[in-house]
């Protein structure tokens, strides 16, 4: 059993794509291709709807089995779709976007800190609305953060390409400050998708990001708790 091809690792801009019904399951879908991102690595999952003649289907909810690789997009009803119709997707773009550039601006803030306190990532959530990321910062000094996030916006605005491309494993590992995760490793997977903030940042990534840092625009620090020994949860928005 394959998994689904995902569409937006190639092309984070991708709105709009035909796939193919593998099966329809409880609640929802599993196609042969998308452009949804499901939930995952800390990233909530995209929304939007599916077409299908002349019946449009919303996508509540989109997340992918790990063992199968396939992913389940949970609907609003599942009447009238069945395996080999071909169905039209569309993305909620202006969520999506926003999605993007919190992200992208995420690993910027990430890089910052890590380079200036060696802080690593112990959690986070990428929201449309609101994100957070926790991080083994050992003073919970506010000003370290309010800094962090001056240096991170004087980095967004200088508009560094944001590429993305695949590597072998053992190759990637091999790049000094690949690995920004306190507990974790990269998937282990024999060829790892890279994405890379020219200048910046490099880190072994499976979400959608913007091309350039300029698109993400400024981000707004909102709070700073304490979550226990070492540990900052650190919460931000999108000035724009």
């Amino acid at each position: 059993m394959g998994g689904t091809k995902l569409l937006f690792q190639d092309d984070s801009y991708l709105r709009e794509f035909e796939a193919r019904v593998v099966r329809v399951v409880e609640g929802g879908v599993v196609l042969d291709q998308t452009a949804f991102n499901p939930t995952g690595g800390g990233l909530v999952s995209d929304t939007g709807y599916l077409v299908s003649g002349d019946e449009r289907y919303a996508v509540k909810e989109v997340r992918k089995d790990r063992e199968t690789g396939e992913v389940v997009h949970y609907l609003d009803r599942t009447g009238g779709l069945g395996e080999g119709m071909v169905v039209r997707g569309v993305i909620d773009w202006e969520r999506r976007y926003r999605i993007m550039r919190m992200h992208t601006g995420l690993h910027v803030l990430i890089a910052v800190m890590n380079t200036r306190y060696g802080a690593l990532v112990t959690g986070n959530q990428v929201r449309p609305d609101r994100s957070r990321v926790d991080v083994n910062l050992e003073k919970p000094d506010i000003e370290v953060v309010r800094s962090a996030f001056e240096e991170a916006n004087r980095i967004l605005a200088e508009g560094r390409p944001v590429k993305i491309y695949y590597l072998e494993r053992e190759k990637a590992l091999q790049i000094p400050g690949i690995v920004k995760l306190a507990k974790a490793m990269p998937p282990d997977l024999k060829i790892l998708r890279i994405v890379e903030i020219e200048g910046v940042d490099i880190q072994a990534d499976g979400g959608p990001h913007v091309r350039n840092t300029r698109e993400v625009g400024k981000l707004e620090f909102l709070k700073l708790e304490n979550k226990g020994r070492n540990n900052r949860r650190i919460y931000f928005t999108l000035s724009e």
